[in-house]
């Protein structure tokens, strides 16, 4: 997943971007209007988490000029304007999600996890990995022709180790994604889950298709090392 914050408040943005890293994702910053919009002519994201206050260009011109153009990049405007008209506004311009500063970073990773995950149901409805493919809105898997009996939660680590597939994912990671932080980074549920989802995929392959690397994480379709 790949993320631009569009922010003039160079600090705020830079630590947003390094907690965002840490879960994961992929982020670009830009601290100005008029060089964010030359970036998105050029570059493709999943989210855009867009400031209104910004020199060169204002956000919501910004957000105006990206839709005339584009209507499906998710746009999560973050703003200190925090009237019921400019929230109003800012989602008839087409924002997706509006989020008043001050926040708490637990809420825009919460915001940020349901505009990307609901991304991904729309447009990789099918996700594949060999003989494994995961329909992601019928929320069903099959290893060839054999549907697998997963649980929810297996359901959902299989999902997004398939959306990150040849890259490993921490435990923490994990857990901000499929568990929405609802267990701590030192709870054996993850573990546990895991375990389970890796049985099954053993029992229906003839080999487990998922590794753990010590110190990195878990990965779908890594050369083992």
């Amino acid at each position: 997943m790949r993320l631009l914050i569009i922010e003039d408040e160079k600090s705020l943005c830079e630590t947003i971007a390094k907690g965002l890293r840490m879960d994961g994702y992929e982020v670009d910053v830009c601290f100005d209007g008029l060089e964010a919009s030359k970036r998105i002519q050029v570059e493709t994201y999943d989210l855009i988490v867009l400031d209104l206050n910004l020199p060169g260009m204002d956000g919501m011109d910004l957000l105006k000029q990206l839709r005339q153009e584009d209507d499906e990049t998710n746009v999560l405007i973050l703003s200190a304007r925090g009237e019921l008209q400019n929230k109003v506004d800012g989602l008839d311009a087409g924002a997706n999600d509006y989020l008043c500063k001050p926040f708490h970073f637990e809420e825009l990773e919460a915001r940020v996890r349901s505009l990307t995950r609901r991304r991904v149901v729309q447009h990789d409805i099918i996700l594949q990995y060999k003989e494994i493919s995961l329909n992601t809105k019928k929320r069903t898997a099959y290893a060839g022709s054999n549907q697998l009996e997963l649980t929810r939660k297996e359901l959902g680590l299989l999902e997004y180790l398939m959306m990150n597939q040849g890259r490993p994912v921490s435990q923490e990671e994990l857990i901000q994604h499929v568990w929405d932080s609802s267990v701590d980074a030192f709870s054996n549920s993850i573990r546990v889950h895991i375990s389970a989802l890796r049985k099954k995929l053993r029992q229906a392959l003839g080999y487990d298709p998922i590794l753990n690397r010590v110190g990195q994480g878990y990965v779908l379709g890594g050369e083992k090392i």
